[in-house]
């Protein structure tokens, strides 16, 4: 079987949705090693740009205010919060869902659409089906906050629970006999990568001389879309993900050179991001793209949760605050450098919040 040649998966005219699936499927049989070259290619992510806007909106980025003893600790990088929490469904991931969605054939919408989700996909995903006038149904993670599950609820989707085992079983097989329809991936899907990449774009024309981004992994379709959009237009650009301590498996797949679970798992309130495993389907895009993981205690995590909403007036989900706290970690970037973080998503119950940010106050005094 012949590997995946880099740019082909995607052309910016004709998305030949039955082929990417093959070639997916190549990647999944064969998805451990680097002959798999995979690549989303700028042209697929312009196509995107030219085509999300009427859902998506483009969102501000805002310095994160920094005391002075923390402004001299990180040797002067000053950090920039990409803020997608704004977005329709309160996080980024309707740029991906809504570029999947609108890019596929209207034959093979015909019985509906469904995905399987933690909560920000499938909402991206329930409101990609309203405006395309068809049914969605979403098998959705029994660790979902109610309020990203209130959500997905009132955009008409059609909510099948399911554990958190049999979820990421169907996002590595693509199927559930409890589903019909057509299946959008929440995040191993080339067009909802290169929607996720507009990302990319929009920092460079408000940050066009952005030293690193640093952004949480889950799956790992935001940091491929933006890190395939940096690497066409801005290569010196540093690509880093972020990580809780409890879910940190590309961390363990950078050292392990390969696609590999992370054994030591459990969930926690940073849903939208560390998976049990990296997708072998994704290793390839992921690895050559991303230059580190920094793995984040949940304390930390907490701490920037508190410290966005105390100075910015703005509330974060748990992966969000990942980011967050990797760019305050002085871990991420070069002394003087310009640090965006992407602030993912804001899809939290306001309760949990506020024990979360009682719990993990502020460590620094403004």
């Amino acid at each position: 079987m012949m590997p995946i040649v880099k740019g082909e998966l995607l052309t910016t005219e004709v998305y030949d949705t039955h082929a990417v699936d093959r070639r997916l499927a190549h990647c999944y049989s064969d998805g451990a090693s680097l002959a798999c070259m995979r690549s989303v290619p700028l042209s697929a992510i312009r196509d995107a740009a030219s085509g999300i806007y009427d859902v998506v909106h483009r969102t501000p980025m805002i310095p994160l205010p920094l005391p002075p003893r923390l402004h001299d600790q990180l040797e002067g990088r000053r950090i920039l919060l990409k803020l997608e929490m704004l977005q329709p469904t309160g996080s980024f991931k309707i740029r991906g869902a809504w570029n999947a969605v609108r890019l596929t054939p209207p034959e093979e919408l015909a019985d509906g659409i469904w995905t399987v989700s933690a909560g920000n996909a499938a909402q991206g995903v329930a409101l990609a089906a309203r405006r395309a006038g068809v049914p969605c149904g979403v098998l959705v993670m029994d660790t979902a906050p109610r309020t990203k599950v209130d959500a997905i609820t009132r955009l008409g989707a059609t909510i099948v629970m399911a554990s958190y085992d049999e979820c990421w079983r169907t996002a590595e097989t693509r199927r559930s006999d409890r589903m019909r329809g057509y299946f959008v991936h929440p995040f191993d899907d080339d067009r909802f990568i290169a929607g996720n990449g507009t990302i990319g774009l929009e920092i460079l024309e408000d940050a066009p001389n952005v030293d690193t981004v640093v952004a949480a992994l889950g799956g790992g379709g935001l940091l491929s879309g933006i890190g395939s959009a940096l690497h066409a237009l801005r290569p010196q650009t540093d690509i880093v993900a972020a990580e809780p301590e409890t879910a940190a498996p590309f961390a363990a797949s950078l050292t392990a050179g390969h696609a590999t679970t992370f054994a030591e798992w459990r969930s926690s309130f940073v849903d939208g991001a560390g998976g049990r495993s990296v997708l072998p389907s994704m290793w390839p895009l992921l690895s050559s793209l991303i230059s580190e993981s920094l793995v984040m205690s949940l304390t930390d995590i907490g701490a920037a949760m508190a410290h966005v909403a105390e100075h910015c007036n703005v509330i974060t989900e748990g992966a969000a605050a990942c980011a967050i706290a990797a760019a305050l970690s002085g871990r991420a970037g070069g002394p003087g450098g310009t640090i965006v973080a992407v602030a993912s998503g804001g899809n939290i119950d306001l309760a949990r919040f506020a024990r979360i940010v009682d719990a993990c106050p502020p460590r620094i005094d403004m």
